[in-house]
Protein backbone atom coordinates (compact mmCIF):
# COMPACT_ATOMS: atom_id res chain seq x y z
CA UNK A 1 0.00 0.00 0.00
CA UNK A 2 1.55 3.78 -0.97
CA UNK A 3 1.06 6.50 1.25
CA UNK A 4 0.09 10.01 0.20
CA UNK A 5 1.56 11.22 -2.71
CA UNK A 6 2.86 14.71 -1.80
CA UNK A 7 2.73 16.24 -5.14
CA UNK A 8 -0.82 15.26 -5.34
CA UNK A 9 -1.36 16.86 -1.62
CA UNK A 10 0.47 20.24 -3.12
CA UNK A 11 -1.65 20.57 -5.91
CA UNK A 12 -4.80 20.37 -3.44
CA UNK A 13 -3.67 22.74 -1.61
CA UNK A 14 -3.18 20.46 1.33
CA UNK A 15 0.73 20.72 2.08
CA UNK A 16 1.83 24.52 1.70
CA UNK A 17 3.67 25.49 -1.67
CA UNK A 18 5.06 28.84 -3.56
CA UNK A 19 3.33 28.37 -6.77
CA UNK A 20 4.67 30.27 -9.95
CA UNK A 21 2.79 28.60 -12.13
CA UNK A 22 -0.78 26.42 -12.78
CA UNK A 23 -2.56 25.29 -15.12
CA UNK A 24 -5.30 22.20 -15.48
CA UNK A 25 -2.37 19.97 -16.08
CA UNK A 26 0.95 21.12 -14.28
CA UNK A 27 2.00 22.38 -11.58
CA UNK A 28 5.30 24.69 -10.84
CA UNK A 29 6.33 25.62 -7.42
CA UNK A 30 9.60 26.03 -5.45
CA UNK A 31 11.23 23.76 -4.15
CA UNK A 32 10.49 23.59 -0.33
CA UNK A 33 13.32 22.44 0.76
CA UNK A 34 15.56 25.13 -1.21
CA UNK A 35 18.93 23.90 -0.57
CA UNK A 36 19.76 26.29 -4.19
CA UNK A 37 17.45 29.51 -3.68
CA UNK A 38 15.45 29.23 -7.00
CA UNK A 39 15.34 25.96 -7.58
CA UNK A 40 11.39 25.12 -9.37
CA UNK A 41 9.92 22.26 -9.54
CA UNK A 42 7.50 20.84 -12.59
CA UNK A 43 4.77 18.14 -12.07
CA UNK A 44 1.99 16.93 -13.67
CA UNK A 45 -1.56 16.75 -12.22
CA UNK A 46 -1.49 12.89 -13.14
CA UNK A 47 0.64 10.43 -11.99
CA UNK A 48 3.17 9.01 -14.45
CA UNK A 49 6.29 7.14 -13.77
CA UNK A 50 8.30 9.28 -16.04
CA UNK A 51 7.95 12.05 -19.31
CA UNK A 52 7.66 9.29 -21.50
CA UNK A 53 4.48 7.85 -19.62
CA UNK A 54 2.86 11.04 -20.81
CA UNK A 55 0.66 11.37 -23.50
CA UNK A 56 2.79 13.31 -26.67
CA UNK A 57 0.47 16.66 -25.73
CA UNK A 58 1.28 16.43 -21.80
CA UNK A 59 4.91 15.60 -22.08
CA UNK A 60 5.24 18.58 -24.74
CA UNK A 61 2.92 20.82 -22.22
CA UNK A 62 5.30 20.11 -19.17
CA UNK A 63 8.26 20.83 -20.97
CA UNK A 64 7.31 23.88 -22.72
CA UNK A 65 6.46 24.91 -18.66
CA UNK A 66 9.81 24.12 -17.54
CA UNK A 67 10.95 26.62 -20.09
CA UNK A 68 9.13 29.11 -19.33
CA UNK A 69 10.09 29.14 -15.90
CA UNK A 70 13.74 28.70 -16.92
CA UNK A 71 13.61 31.95 -19.10
CA UNK A 72 11.96 33.76 -15.45
CA UNK A 73 14.39 32.79 -13.90
CA UNK A 74 16.95 33.48 -15.92
CA UNK A 75 15.45 37.22 -16.22
CA UNK A 76 14.78 37.73 -12.41
CA UNK A 77 18.80 36.10 -11.11
CA UNK A 78 20.57 36.02 -13.98
CA UNK A 79 22.07 32.69 -12.52
CA UNK A 80 25.67 31.02 -14.72
CA UNK A 81 23.37 28.34 -16.17
CA UNK A 82 20.13 26.29 -15.04
CA UNK A 83 20.45 22.57 -14.99
CA UNK A 84 16.60 20.78 -15.99
CA UNK A 85 16.53 16.91 -15.43
CA UNK A 86 13.17 14.36 -14.42
CA UNK A 87 12.87 12.68 -11.38
CA UNK A 88 10.77 9.71 -10.43
CA UNK A 89 9.53 8.86 -7.09
CA UNK A 90 12.29 5.54 -7.54
CA UNK A 91 15.18 8.26 -7.60
CA UNK A 92 13.60 10.72 -5.19
CA UNK A 93 12.62 8.09 -2.77
CA UNK A 94 8.80 8.20 -2.50
CA UNK A 95 6.34 5.69 -2.60
CA UNK A 96 4.26 7.08 -5.15
CA UNK A 97 5.18 7.19 -8.67
CA UNK A 98 5.19 10.55 -10.30
CA UNK A 99 7.47 12.07 -12.23
CA UNK A 100 8.96 15.69 -11.51
CA UNK A 101 11.18 17.76 -13.71
CA UNK A 102 13.41 19.88 -11.42
CA UNK A 103 14.85 23.64 -12.88
CA UNK A 104 17.87 24.71 -11.17
CA UNK A 105 20.22 27.51 -11.04
CA UNK A 106 23.53 26.90 -11.13
CA UNK A 107 25.25 29.04 -9.43
CA UNK A 108 23.15 32.03 -7.47
CA UNK A 109 22.65 35.21 -9.32
CA UNK A 110 23.16 38.42 -7.26
CA UNK A 111 19.41 38.69 -7.16
CA UNK A 112 19.14 35.58 -4.85
CA UNK A 113 21.49 37.42 -2.72
CA UNK A 114 19.53 38.99 0.37
CA UNK A 115 21.26 41.78 2.55
CA UNK A 116 19.35 42.80 5.74
CA UNK A 117 19.43 46.34 6.97
CA UNK A 118 21.29 46.21 10.27
CA UNK A 119 18.64 45.33 13.02
CA UNK A 120 16.12 43.79 10.91
CA UNK A 121 15.05 40.55 11.38
CA UNK A 122 15.54 38.04 8.47
CA UNK A 123 12.30 37.16 6.85
CA UNK A 124 11.04 33.25 8.01
CA UNK A 125 11.74 30.75 5.75
CA UNK A 126 8.63 30.97 4.57
CA UNK A 127 8.86 34.59 4.11
CA UNK A 128 12.14 34.41 1.65
CA UNK A 129 10.49 31.51 0.14
CA UNK A 130 7.11 33.71 -0.80
CA UNK A 131 9.71 36.47 -1.36
CA UNK A 132 11.17 34.25 -4.40
CA UNK A 133 8.17 33.21 -5.76
CA UNK A 134 6.96 37.19 -6.16
CA UNK A 135 9.95 37.63 -8.36
CA UNK A 136 9.08 34.59 -10.54
CA UNK A 137 5.80 34.67 -10.59
CA UNK A 138 6.26 38.62 -12.06
CA UNK A 139 8.64 37.42 -14.06
CA UNK A 140 6.49 35.11 -15.82
CA UNK A 141 3.36 37.54 -16.15
CA UNK A 142 5.72 39.08 -18.65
Amino acid sequence: MHGACPFCEIAAGRIPASIVWQDSQVLAFLDLRQAVPGHVLVIPRRHAETLCDLDEHAAAHAMRVAHRVALAIRRCWSPAGLNLWQSNYAAGGQEVPHFHLHIQPREHGDGLLRIYPAGAPAPSPRQALEALADELRSALAE
